[in-house]
């Protein structure tokens, strides 16, 4: 069983890391890579290189990893619950 909140918070602050990532190598690469265009389509109201489309785009990152957290957990959770329990045995 996994534990929601550990889960929720591990991948909240992972996209939200990953966002980082994304824009130092968007300031590292060519504007031909593409890396602000894709940011700029994946995160509404996401602006290129000002604070405030930064800001966003981390608030925006982290709280996507916490709706996967809490949507993925109780449905593994309940499938575990489900299924789990058969897994070692042959059918």
């Amino acid at each position: 069983m996994l534990n929601t909140r550990l889960v929720t918070w591990a991948l909240s602050l992972w996209t939200a890391i990953t966002f980082v990532v994304c824009v130092v190598y968007g300031l590292v690469t060519p504007q031909s890579l593409g890396m602000q265009q894709f940011l700029e389509m994946v995160l509404p109201a996401f602006k290129w290189l000002t604070w405030w489309g930064f800001l966003l785009g981390l608030a925006e990152s982290f709280l996507y990893g916490a709706y996967a957290g809490l949507v993925f957990c109780p449905v593994y959770n309940l499938l575990q619950r489900r299924w789990g329990a058969q897994t070692g045995q042959k059918a």
